[in-house]
C-alpha cells in the first residue's frame, strides 16, 4: 500500500505503518476477503471509559490522520478507501464501547472491532 500511495514505509513494528508526503503517520488495512474491511485489534484497555476514549483519540485511532483499507486479489490491491481518523472512530466507538463492559471476562484483556464494507463505503473516498 505505501508504494501505490507515494508514502515511506516505517522502519518499526510499532507506531505509523506509513508516513505520507506530509510527514503524518498513516495506518492501514487490508484483507484478501471478498468485501473490503478492517480490523482493529489488540487495543489495550483503560482504567474508565472516559480515558479509553482519550486514549482512542490521542493515542491510537486519531494519532493518525488518514486510514486506507485495501482489498487485495492475489498480489494485486482490487480496491483501495481513504478514511479520515474522525470517521474512523466515529464507526468503532460504539462498537468498542461495548466490548469495553464485557473485556474483563476474556482470556485476552484487550479490546478490538471492525469497521464494515458499508462503513468504508459510507465515510470513505475510493483511492482504486
Amino acid at each position: 500500500m505505501a508504494a501505490q500511495l507515494g508514502h515511506i514505509v516505517c522502519s518499526e513494528f510499532s507506531g505509523a505503518d506509513g508516513i505520507e508526503q506530509d510527514g503524518n503517520g498513516a495506518e492501514y488495512k487490508s484483507t484478501i476477503g471478498k468485501r473490503i474491511t478492517g480490523t482493529y485489534n489488540g487495543i489495550s484497555v483503560q482504567s474508565t471509559w472516559e480515558s479509553q476514549v482519550e486514549y482512542l483519540k490521542r493515542d491510537k485511532i486519531g494519532k493518525y490522520p488518514n486510514h486506507y483499507f485495501a482489498r487485495f486479489d492475489g498480489s494485486v490491491i482490487a480496491e483501495l478507501w481513504k478514511m479520515s481518523s474522525d470517521d474512523v472512530l466515529k464507526c468503532l466507538t460504539p462498537k468498542l464501547k461495548r466490548a469495553y463492559h464485557s473485556v474483563g471476562n476474556k482470556k485476552d484483556p484487550r479490546l478490538g472491532a471492525s469497521i464494515s464494507m458499508s462503513e468504508i463505503k459510507k465515510f470513505g473516498t475510493q483511492l482504486i
